[in-house]
């Protein structure tokens, strides 16, 4: 049985494999991959693997957003990785969710 509060590279490599699955000019929240990969409640760790994936490669992490639509805090090029897809903005710190939500 695996356990819930340990996070190991097969957990890692389960929610990035989800970020690579996003389209370009979608955008999937936290939430929603926690809920893909089985652990709803989990919004928050998927943040912390996104937080670190660079150092297992090359993932489309600029497509993850909170479920308001709100871009990750100190992450300057996001916003301009996503307008260069084609991901509409509501404003300055907010994609336009319900048109670029990617329906997975």
């Amino acid at each position: 049985m695996r356990s819930k509060g340990v996070l190991n590279d097969q957990l890692i490599y389960e929610i990035l494999a989800v970020v690579e699955e996003i389209p370009t000019g979608k955008v999937a929240t936290y939430g929603q991959i926690a809920r893909l990969i089985g652990r709803e409640k989990n919004a928050r760790l998927v943040g912390r693997v996104l937080s670190m994936a660079e150092f297992y490669g090359r993932y489309p992490c600029h497509r993850v957003v909170n479920h308001a639509g709100r871009l990750a805090p100190g992450f300057r090029e996001q916003k301009e990785l996503l307008e260069a897809e084609g991901v509409l903005m509501r404003d300055d710190q907010h994609v336009a969710i319900k048109e670029c939500r990617w329906e997975s």
